[in-house]
């Protein structure tokens, strides 16, 4: 760990906390949103708590985590339409508070919170099987294809993972109205994970091997 790399994620996790704290309550129009808080917390406190142990224990991987500019432009493209998703899901959370639009009954926000902690669980199995992992597409140094555990069942766990998390996004937040602009997500990630799959078979050796070994990209039996 070093002080650059401790001083970059910091800033850059008050900085998510700040963002996502002002497209929620700004259009929330009050800070006694139940929902907004619950999201806040489930989203951010296992984030702190993986940053904390990644700094310690693979500083390598969040310094990779950071890194979130991608050089292919379809992946631009790709990283774009989740920022506009992210921006349209979160206003209308915040706005469905403000003027009474339909909440989603407790319990199905309780099982949503359930569901995206199950499935940031799945995310750092994720980070720990994988260390290459990047948030941009990209080959590493001497990176090799990992074929086991969660990668023995499909090509991309962590795009599943994230398939869970921003899905049940919404249904924290208790709105109906934003899950329904969260549903774009399937189809921005089908659109990455092929073009990364090119990208992959051209740059990492074995990969076309690998790919027939695991048939299933994101849902086993499905996709």
């Amino acid at each position: 760990m070093t002080v650059k790399l401790f001083i970059q994620a910091i800033t850059k996790f008050i900085l998510g906390v700040v963002l996502v704290g002002v497209l929620i309550f700004l259009p929330a129009g009050t800070l006694a949103f139940f929902n907004g808080w619950l999201f806040m917390a489930v989203l951010f406190v296992p984030m702190f708590i993986a940053g904390i142990v990644m700094m310690f224990k693979n500083p390598d991987l969040l310094k990779t985590r950071l890194n979130a500019k991608e050089k292919r432009g379809k992946q631009a493209v790709v990283v774009k339409l989740s920022g506009l998703m992210f921006l349209a899901g979160f206003i209308a959370a915040g706005l469905g508070f403000r003027f009474g639009w339909y909440i989603l009954p407790r319990g199905v926000v309780i099982g949503a919170s359930i569901l995206f902690l199950a499935a940031y669980l799945l995310y750092a199995e994720v980070l720990r099987e994988n260390t290459y992992l990047s948030r941009t597409i990209e080959v590493q140094e001497n990176q090799k294809v990992i074929d086991t555990g969660l990668y023995g069942i499909v090509r991309h766990p962590m795009y599943s993972s994230t398939l869970l998390l921003f899905l049940s996004m919404p249904l924290v937040l208790g709105s109906i109205f934003s899950f329904v602009i969260f549903l774009a997500y399937p189809c921005i990630i089908v659109k990455r994970i092929k073009d990364e799959e090119e990208f992959l078979e051209e740059e990492l050796e074995g990969y076309r091997a690998y790919k027939q070994k695991v048939r299933y990209r994101l849902i086993p039996f499905v996709w």
